[in-house]
């Protein structure tokens, strides 16, 4: 089980990402007792028989990481929706992309802390794949009794407005918005 929410979710847009999208789309919705979150690529896809391989932790085709003999990232997923009253679907088709759906029950006692979202959403947006300018767009709400927030993140436009994104001046400031959307009201 990864240590926080933010890390499973992480774990699951990387696939997205490596699976050369053009397009990659996260929703994470909080409220007072769920975490509810979509990533939706336009990826290669999978067939039935990958989606089953992929929730197997001691499968790997060898292709994505050569060295690796097991993936754990959808595995951990399932351990931890199993274990907390969670919720998971994959939807995938080939050639065309693979929408992952997971619902985190945060009243659970074993339900993971949810962890740094600017970090994770900082981290998302740093992932690279086979083309550099794909599109990673966030949509993020928070709808509790406390907090009621929505903004949206598209990985080009803050390209576009900072420059590269791996500037260490860039990511700075890059940091340093992200923390301020999550603590804006």
């Amino acid at each position: 089980m990864h240590y926080s929410l933010c890390d499973t979710v992480a774990d699951i847009v990387q696939n997205s990402v490596e699976a050369n999208a053009t397009l990659v789309e996260v929703e994470l919705t909080e409220t007072e007792n769920n975490l509810i979150v979509y990533v939706r690529d336009n990826g290669c896809g999978m067939s039935a028989e990958d989606i089953k391989n992929a929730q197997n932790p001691f499968y790997t085709d060898g292709v994505k990481h050569p060295k690796r003999k097991i993936g754990l990232g959808i595995p951990f997923l399932i351990q931890t929706v199993n274990a907390t009253q969670g919720e998971y679907k994959i939807d995938s088709e080939l050639g065309k992309g693979t929408t992952v759906y997971m619902m985190f029950n945060l009243q659970n006692i074993d339900t993971p802390p949810l962890g740094d979202v600017s970090g994770m959403f900082r981290q998302l947006l740093l992932f690279k794949n086979q083309n550099p300018d794909y599109e990673l767009k966030i949509s993020r709400k928070k709808q509790t009794a406390a907090v009621k927030k929505k903004y949206d993140l598209s990985r080009n436009q803050l390209k576009e407005i900072l420059g590269d994104l791996e500037n260490g001046k860039n990511l700075m400031l890059l940091g340093d918005f992200l923390k301020s959307q999550e603590l804006s009201d």
